[in-house]
C-alpha cells in the first residue's frame, strides 16, 4: 500500500506539469490568432500582440528536450489551422499543406528556443527574443514564403505606429513588438523562482524585484516607443497639392469557384455595367480597374486561334466594348501565349497576368501591355517540385488548382503621368515584391486581387492589413479592386481613405496622387535588411554559445 501511495504521489508533479504545458499550448494558439483580423474580429484586438508570445517562451522553458519537438509541431499546426482556417474553402489540402508546413518549422524553432536560453543563462530570454525576429523573417523566404502570421501587421490600423516602417521595414516594428513578450516572460520566470525559493515574501514583490532587475531593457523599449511615435506623427508625407489621377474600382461579387461559359458571359456583363455606371456618373474617371482573373478566357490567345467560337465570341465583345470606351481598362486576364514551357515543351504558356488595353490604340487586335505575376502561390499556382514529388504534384493538379508560369520583370504601367505597378492579389503580402515596382518606376501600386474563394471576412481583411504596409513602407499610394471585398483606397500614410462595402456587386471611385517628385525612401533603397540582420545574428548567438559550451565541456 506504501509502494502504491508513493507512485501515486510521484505522479502528482508529472501530471500538474502535464496539464500546465497544454494549457500554455492552448493560450499560445489562441493569443497567435487574436492579434489580427481572425474568425472572432475582422479587426483584430492587436494588444494581445504584444503577450502572444510570452506562453510560447514559457512552454519552451517548461518541456524537456523529449518533448519540445512534439509542442512545436502541435503549436505551428493548431496556429495556423486557428488563424488560416479560410484555408479549408480554398483548396482540399490548403489548410493540411500550411498547418503542416508550419508545425514542421516550429518543430525545429522550438529546440532553438530552448538551445539559445541554456546557452546564455543570465541573457536567454534576449536570445530567444532574436531567434524569434528571425524566424518570422526566415519563414517568409523562398517558394513557400508566407506573410500571414507576423505580428506587426496586427497594427494595420495604428498609423502613427507603422510610419516607422518606411526606414525599418515590417521587421522593425516586429521585433519592437516580440521584445515585450520576451521581457514579460523573463518577468514571470524570475518571480516563480524567487517566490518558490522564498514564500515568506509576497510574490507581487519578488515581482517588482524583478522588474527593476531589468529596468534597463524596459527603458530602452520605452524609449524605442517614443521614437517611434514621435517619428509616426511628424513623418507622414503631405501629398494635398499633388496631381490626382481618378480611377474606378470595379468590384463583380463573383464566385470563383463556378466556371464555364455560362458564368464567363454573366461575370462580363456585370462588369460592363458597373463600369459604365462608373464612367457615367463619374467624367472626371481615367482608367477603370477590374479583379485578378476578372475576364478567364485567354483573350490574344482565343483572338488568334479561335477554335472555341462561344469564348472567341467573350472575347470580340470584350474588345468591342473597351475599344468603344473613353477610357483605358486594365484588368487580370489567363494570358496564355504559345511558346517554349520551362521544361522545354512547346504549348500554350500560361501567365496570371494584368493587361492594359487603351481604346482604339491596342484593343484591336488585341496587343495589350502586359504584367506577368512574379510571385506565384505555392502549390496552387506554382510547384517547381513537379519531377522530384510527381505524385504530390499530381495531387494538387487534381485539387483544382492551375499552375502558371512566373513572370521575370517588374512592368511599370503609365496612364496620364501616373506611373503604377500592379501586384496581383498575393503579391502585396510581400514588401520586397512591391519594392522592386518603385525602384523600377512606380509612383502607386494598383493591386489586383480575388479573395472570393475564402468566402472570409477575416481573410479579406487579413489582406487588406498587410497591403497597408507596402504604401507606408514605400510612401507611394495604393487601390485595391478586388472580386468581393476588401476594394479599397491607400494614401501614402497607410490610412484608408475608402472602402467598398464586401460582397456586393459595387464600384468605388478614388483619386491617386501623382508623387512626380517623391524620394525613394530607406526600406525602398535597402529592403528587408532588419529582417536580414536578425538572422544573421540568430546564426552568430547560436554558434557562439555551442561554442562556449563546447569549450567549458573541455575545461
Amino acid at each position: 500500500k506504501l509502494a502504491v501511495s508513493s507512485r501515486q504521489d510521484s505522479r502528482i508533479p508529472f501530471l500538474k506539469k502535464f496539464f500546465f504545458s497544454v494549457l500554455l499550448l492552448v493560450i499560445s494558439i489562441l493569443f497567435f490568432a487574436l492579434p489580427q483580423p481572425n474568425i472572432f474580429s475582422v479587426q483584430g484586438f492587436p494588444l494581445f500582440a504584444y503577450i502572444a508570445f510570452v506562453p510560447v517562451f514559457l512552454l519552451v522553458r517548461l518541456v524537456s528536450w523529449k518533448e519540445i519537438w512534439l509542442y512545436g509541431l502541435l503549436y505551428g499546426i493548431g496556429a495556423y489551422c486557428l488563424f488560416t482556417y479560410w484555408l479549408a474553402t480554398f483548396h482540399p489540402m490548403g489548410i493540411f499543406v500550411i498547418s503542416f508546413m508550419y508545425g514542421l518549422y516550429l518543430m525545429l524553432t522550438f529546440p532553438l528556443l530552448k538551445a539559445v536560453n541554456s546557452f546564455f543563462p543570465k541573457y536567454g530570454w534576449i536570445a530567444q527574443w532574436v531567434v524569434l525576429c528571425a524566424y518570422d523573417y526566415v519563414k517568409t523566404l523562398g517558394f513557400s514564403g508566407f506573410h500571414y502570421g507576423v505580428m506587426a501587421y496586427s497594427h494595420w490600423r495604428w498609423l502613427p505606429m507603422i510610419q516607422c516602417t518606411d526606414v525599418l521595414g515590417i521587421w522593425g516594428l516586429d521585433a519592437f513588438i516580440l521584445f515585450f513578450s520576451a521581457w514579460i516572460s523573463i518577468l514571470i520566470v524570475d518571480t516563480y523562482k524567487s517566490y518558490n525559493a522564498d514564500k515568506n515574501i509576497s510574490w507581487i514583490k519578488y515581482l517588482f524585484i524583478s522588474a527593476k532587475k531589468h529596468l534597463v531593457s524596459i527603458s530602452i523599449w520605452i524609449v524605442a516607443l517614443a521614437s517611434i511615435l514621435i517619428y509616426g506623427f511628424v513623418s507622414p508625407v503631405d501629398y494635398s497639392n499633388d496631381k490626382a489621377v481618378q480611377v474606378a474600382l470595379i468590384q463583380q461579387n463573383s464566385d470563383p469557384w463556378v466556371g464555364g461559359v455560362k458564368t464567363y458571359k454573366k461575370d462580363l456583363n456585370t462588369l460592363i455595367r458597373l463600369s459604365d455606371e462608373a464612367i457615367k456618373n463619374n467624367p472626371e474617371v481615367d482608367f477603370v480597374v477590374w479583379p485578378e482573373t476578372a475576364f478567364v478566357p485567354r483573350i490574344e490567345w482565343h483572338y488568334k486561334h479561335r477554335y472555341d467560337r462561344e469564348k472567341f465570341e467573350l472575347v470580340e465583345k470584350l474588345l468591342n466594348f473597351i475599344d468603344n470606351s473613353s477610357v483605358p481598362f486594365l484588368f487580370g486576364n489567363d494570358h496564355g501565349i504559345d511558346g517554349y514551357t520551362s521544361d522545354g515543351q512547346y504549348g500554350v504558356i500560361d501567365y496570371n497576368a494584368v493587361l492594359l488595353f487603351r481604346p482604339e490604340v491596342n484593343v484591336i487586335p488585341p496587343e495589350p501591355e502586359v504584367y506577368s505575376k512574379m510571385k506565384l502561390v505555392p502549390f496552387t499556382e506554382y510547384f517547381p517540385f513537379d519531377k522530384v514529388f510527381p505524385k504530390l504534384y499530381k495531387l494538387l493538379l487534381n485539387g483544382d488548382t492551375h499552375m502558371w508560369e512566373p513572370g521575370l520583370e517588374p512592368v511599370v504601367f503609365d496612364i496620364d503621368g501616373l506611373k503604377f505597378g500592379t501586384p496581383i492579389c498575393f503579391e502585396d503580402t510581400f514588401g520586397f515584391v512591391c519594392r522592386r515596382f518603385v525602384n523600377a518606376g512606380a509612383n502607386a501600386f494598383v493591386n489586383l486581387s480575388n479573395d472570393a474563394w475564402s468566402k472570409s471576412l477575416a481573410c479579406q481583411y487579413q489582406h487588406l492589413s498587410m497591403a497597408v504596409f507596402r504604401s507606408v513602407e514605400n510612401r507611394v499610394p495604393s487601390v485595391r479592386a478586388t472580386t468581393t471585398g476588401q476594394t479599397a483606397v491607400i494614401d501614402p500614410n497607410g490610412k484608408i481613405l475608402a472602402m467598398a462595402e464586401p460582397f456586393i456587386e459595387t464600384y468605388l471611385i478614388g483619386n491617386i496622387p501623382v508623387r512626380e517628385n517623391m524620394s525613394k525612401t530607406i526600406y525602398t533603397k535597402y529592403g528587408d535588411y532588419v529582417g536580414v540582420f536578425f538572422a544573421i545574428l540568430s546564426v552568430a548567438l547560436f554558434i557562439a554559445g555551442f561554442a562556449i559550451r563546447v569549450i567549458k565541456k573541455k575545461k
